[in-house]
């Protein structure tokens, strides 16, 4: 399982105005429930607020991995969204958030997802990727820039 596997075009967007983690995830479940026509956006907010309230996803260096285990989802679905500052996040490091890839899985999600979660957490620890994204001159080379650098998992 790879990025390209899971990610659209369409799903990878720098988003204006976003002052708060609680509004950062309403437009990433926004964007997710696009992904799938069996879940609405309050319910994947509702996923991704639960996983949040067991501990923040915040990943650090800037960057947050929230995702979900939902039911009437068939497969993997991930999104990416780039903040104009970053917002509080409770990461450990205590940097503000301004990368978010999140991400929703099958209730009987196997092993593999876990896998692809840690490849994410592993490919935004590096510096001059996270550089790259913040670089990006619009939402096609975001993606762009995220394929480039596409992690294989599982």
């Amino acid at each position: 399982m790879t990025i390209a596997d899971i990610i659209a075009p369409e799903r990878v967007r720098g988003v204006p105005e976003i002052q708060s983690k609680k509004r950062a995830l309403e437009q990433l479940a926004e964007i997710l429930a696009e992904g799938t026509p069996y879940l609405t956006a309050a319910d994947v907010f509702q996923g991704l607020i639960g996983r949040e309230k067991l501990g923040s996803t915040g990943v650090g260096d800037g960057v947050a991995l929230p995702h979900a285990r939902m039911k009437g989802c068939d497969d993997c679905i991930g999104a990416f969204i780039r903040l104009p500052q970053g917002v509080d996040f409770e990461a450990a490091d205590n940097v503000a958030v301004d990368l978010i890839f999140g991400m929703l899985v099958p209730e009987s999600a196997t092993d593999d997802h876990l896998k692809l979660l840690r490849a994410l957490a592993e490919l935004f620890s590096s510096e001059s990727i996270v550089a790259d994204l913040r670089e990006a001159d619009d939402d096609a080379a975001l993606y762009r820039t995220l394929l480039a650098h596409d992690v294989v998992a599982g």
